[in-house]
């Protein structure tokens, strides 16, 4: 039998201890790491450990869980994400399904929910609350009408060459969006020279003219009420 590695990001170190020494005792799981969600190290620690699962208490990143969860999934897009956390606004689990994360668990359910969790995301399940699902579903939904109605001069960027548009749109230098996206400067620039060959223009002023006319906002969705 395949042991699972476990990586668990949490601020809240006593509750992480405690919680870990006791998912040490089961068989399928392997808890190779411990990590505050507000440590800056955080991307060369998932890096290093190489988790199967991850668990992660997305309290501290607030209106960036979102960003948080997308930047984990870019540094090992083969890790199930388990948020882990006592939040339950709505707003921050659609952010989360969206970004990719398979499930989220409140911190009141029992250890053996968790475990159940852990080990179905690892088969390709997800699981989100009763009270969160219908949010989640409806907004995924409603996600994919959007993306059905897209047709403009953006269609043609692949998603990571959508995302260093909105930078640019944003007004932020290359090396600003090779930060936020995790990726190096030389990336960015890759990127930037596919996408005016894309959208057949000369500079990335004519780029962003491009994109503002296409709709595209600040956080990179096409606005459709224009």
């Amino acid at each position: 039998m395949n042991v699972l590695r476990l990586l668990m990001v949490d601020d809240h170190v006593m509750l992480t201890e405690a919680l870990s020494a006791r998912l040490a005792e089961l068989t399928e799981l392997w808890v190779v790491g411990r990590c505050a969600t507000s440590d800056p190290r955080l991307s060369d620690v998932v890096r290093q450990a190489k988790p199967d699962v991850l668990t992660l208490d997305v309290e501290p990143a607030g209106a960036s869980t979102g960003r948080l969860v997308s930047q984990l999934r870019q540094i090992r897009p083969s890790t199930a994400i388990v948020v882990l956390t006592g939040v339950r606004e709505p707003g921050q689990a659609v952010a989360a399904a969206r970004a990719g994360a398979a499930a989220w668990v409140p911190k009141e359910r029992s250890l053996e929910e968790l475990t159940e969790v852990l080990l179905d995301v690892c088969r390709g399940h997800s699981w989100y609350p009763p009270d969160l699902l219908g949010p989640v579903l409806r907004e995924l939904r409603e996600d994919a009408v959007r993306a059905a109605q897209r047709n403009g001069p953006l269609d043609v960027l692949s998603d990571r060459e959508r995302d260093v548009l909105t930078g640019m749109v944003n007004g932020k230098r290359g090396a600003q969006i090779a930060e936020e996206l995790l990726i190096s400067a030389e990336t960015v620039r890759t990127h930037t020279r596919s996408i005016l060959a894309k959208l057949q223009v000369h500079s990335q002023l004519e780029a962003v003219s491009v994109a503002c006319a296409a709709g595209l906002r600040a956080d990179g969705e096409p606005d459709l009420a224009r």
